[in-house]
This record gives C-alpha cells, structure tokens and sequence, in this order.
C-alpha cells in the first residue's frame, strides 16, 4: 500500500495525540504478571501493541477490550506465566520483545520468539547477553537475531549490569526479570534513559531504587529492583505519545499559517528531548494545561508555523529524542543552514538503519545531507526549496514512512512512499488526523 503527499494548505485545528506506545506496552506485560484486575484507559490499538496483548494471552492472562473501550486484564498473579504452547510472535515490536523477555524469563518458562522480517533482523544480543548472566539459556539466529527460544533450568540470580549503550529497553528487560530473581538487580545507567517502567513499577506496588550518579562524566543513575515482589493490578490512564504528536508539531511549524493544538501530550522529561531542540530551532512550542495522568505528566501542546534556524544538538540528548530524530531530520530540511546530529549511533539497529534510511529520504527529494557512523548533519534551505519529487523506500519502518509524508507537505513535488501499512503498528490514525487538519496525503493501492 503505497502513500503519497502534496503542497498543503495551513494546517488547523485540535487534535489527541494517540496514546502512548512505550506506556500501552507497559500496561499490557504489567497487568499480565500482576495480581487482580487492571483497567487500561486511551490504550494505542496499533499492531505492535495487539502482538504484545495477544502474547500475554499466550503466557496465560486474560484480556479484553469492554464495550466503553477500556481494557481489562487479568493477570497471572501468584500462578505466574504458564509455558505457551505456541511461538510468541511479537510482530514488529522491538519495545515489546525486549520486554516480554525479560518478564518471562522471571518465570522459568520455555518460549520461542519471534517477529516480521524487519524485528528479525534486529540484535537481540543486548538483552539475550545480560539474561544469560541472570541464568536464562538462549538459542538464537546468528548475531543474537530472532526465532530465539529462552529457557531457564534453574532460576534466575540478580546481577549488577552496565549496558554499553543507553537503553530503556535493556534496563526494563532487567528490572522485569529482577523482579523473580533471586537477590536485587542492579543496572547502571551512563545516560538517563525514559524511566517507564519505574514509574510503572511503582504504581503496580514494587519497590524501584533509583540514584542519580556521573558516569564517565556524564549524568547517569543506577536503579534496583529486589527479586520476590509480586505486583498489583491497578488502573492505567495512557498519556498521549510524543513520538507521535512529534510529527503533527513539525507539519505545523514548516506549514505556513498553521495554527494546530495536540492535547494529551506526555511531557516526561526522558522523551521531550525534540520539543526543547525545536524551540532552540525557533520553532513556536507552547505547552499549557498541565496535569498528571498514569502517573505520568501531561500537557496540550500549540504549534505554529515558525522561521527554524539549524542547530548543533547536543549529544547528550539523544536519548531524550532517540525514536524523533528522522522527523527532526525533515524539520532540519526547511530551517535555515545547518542541523548537527551527533551521538545516535542507536539508530543504527532500530526498525531500519534510520540514518541510513534517512539519508535516502532526504538525497530522493533533493535535500543536502551527509552522514558518519555516529550522525547526521542536514543542509536546509526555506519551505519551497526542497525539491521533493522523490519515492522513498521505507524499509518497514513506520518512523521513515511518516517523516516522508510530512517532508512532502512543504515540498515543490509530490513525495511518494512504497509502503505505508506498517504505520499501524505506532499511529493507526494518522491518516484521518492529518487529513482532519488539512494535510493533502493520500493512500494508493
């Protein structure tokens, strides 16, 4: 299913932000393995979070969506995940594999993994590598890839661990297998990364211990989980997904006359890195009404179109606004001179290689741009001057579609994408959003 966007008119009006992705995954493996009933308000129904729901089914817990479109799970509780019976396909979730993982292994059970084409082709060593310290034992595809099945012979025991590399994924895969270990998990983190699963944690009854310390000079914290906490279902409001109102806020600021609101908007200071950069940019951000939600912070978010000038972003950021830099990419294309982006060699294994996969968007449609191992920096011009016209290959990357999309609102020709199916997985609305707002995007065959 091919995609392809125009020119477009001022953006204008209200919108939701869908919920929150990392959150919605969260709810699900949590409610699973708590005891009782939890009840999930605003949870994102895209693909990835289906695969995650329909495998907590398969580890044993019972959930369904209400007719009022709350979510009810019934977790395993004291029993704990029973042995599923079937392979545990995660789809294209990356944040729910890694995860889910770390939860079941708590358990003792014996499961195989697997995923669509583009999962598969991502390095699960990260987590695999630190599970087999704890005492999981893992068969995999070359490169630590996926099917893997994980078994446990004899338990799990607590380690102290440093990631090489910040990652949410890997500290959460952790402290979900600490939680049935024997002993208190401990990972170090070089980096603050999104603190979910702690906050999380918390409002499911366990206790988390987090201490800020400098790591190799930097601003860094180590977090603890004791083994033998059991959680408690409790309820969850999912905030809003800045990941994904980030590309509603960017086709507002490059749209001359757009005047848009997000509401809903999570502003957890682990993933509002974008929204600080964009403003250095001189974008025209305000966020008002703030309020908490699912023990998370919230705000509604007015974006107008602005004058952006490039920037060097600092590279200590880049954990704040990891899944956004591709998007940033493409606001980068219509600021003035020149947008550094250093520090993100994690975006070499995510869905695709994304500074690749960015670089290509960009070279397609006529915009300056080079790149290294570690960053990316884009030459941009103003609105009109990005020639479009290009057909961008996504690689199954939902991220790489959209910021395709939104890049051709501005551009002098049309840009085209090959495949926009797999912007379920993340934003299943992103279509009629946009078009609600006045974007000229349209689906082909």
């Amino acid at each position: 299913m091919k995609a392809l966007s125009q020119l477009s008119p001022a953006l204008r009006g209200t919108v939701r932000a869908p919920g929150d992705k990392s959150i919605s995954h969260r709810a699900m493996i949590f409610g699973a393995m708590a005891k009782g009933i939890t009840t999930v308000d605003g949870l994102l129904e895209g693909d990835d979070i289906m695969a995650t729901a329909q495998a907590m089914r398969d580890f044993g817990a019972d959930i369904e969506k209400r007719d009022d479109g709350q979510w009810h799970v019934t977790g395993c509780g004291e029993a704990g995940f029973k042995t599923p019976s079937n392979k545990i396909d995660c789809g294209n979730a990356g944040t729910g594999v890694r995860l889910i993982m770390g939860a079941a292994a708590g358990y003792g059970v014996t499961a195989t993994y697997i995923g669509d084409a583009s999962l598969s082709s991502r390095p699960m060593g990260r987590v695999l590598n630190p599970l087999s310290e704890m005492g999981v034992k893992a068969v995999s595809q070359e490169g630590g890839r996926l099917p893997a099945t994980l078994s446990v012979p004899d338990g799990l025991t607590a380690i102290d661990y440093t990631p090489p590399h910040a990652s949410a994924q890997v500290k959460s895969c952790l402290l979900l297998a600490g939680l049935n270990a024997k002993g208190t998990t401990s990972v170090t983190e070089p980096t603050l990364t999104r603190d979910h699963t702690e906050n999380m944690l918390r409002a499911f009854g366990a206790k988390v211990e987090s201490q800020t310390r400098s790591v190799a000079g930097r601003d860094g914290q180590t977090v603890k989980i004791a083994g033998g906490q059991k959680l408690r279902a409790t309820h969850i409001d999912v905030p809003g997904d800045p990941s994904s109102a980030a590309f509603i806020i960017v086709a507002a600021l490059i749209t001359p006359g757009s005047d848009v609101v997000v509401e809903n908007v999570m502003m957890n200071p682990t993933r509002t890195g974008l929204f600080e950069t964009l403003i250095e940019m001189g974008g025209f951000i305000r966020m008002d009404n703030y309020r908490t939600s699912g023990g998370e912070v919230i705000a509604d978010i007015s974006v107008k179109h602005s004058k952006l000038t490039g920037i060097v972003v600092p590279p200590q950021r880049a954990p704040s606004m990891i899944d956004e830099y591709p998007i940033l990419a493409v606001a980068s294309a219509f600021a003035k001179g020149r947008t550094v982006m250093d520090g993100i060699n994690e975006l070499r294994v995510k869905e695709s290689d994304r500074i690749a996969a960015t670089e290509a968007l960009l070279v397609a449609n006529g915009v300056e741009v080079s790149s290294t191992e570690t960053g990316m920096t884009v030459i941009g011009g103003a609105g009109a001057e990005v020639r479009g016209g290009g057909l961008v290959t996504t690689h199954h990357d939902h991220r790489i579609a959209m910021s395709a999309l939104i890049l051709g609102l501005q551009a002098s020709n049309p840009v085209s994408i090959d495949d926009a199916s797999m912007i379920a997985t993340s934003f299943p609305s992103f279509f009629d959003l946009m078009d609600g707002l006045g974007a000229k995007i349209e689906l082909g065959s």
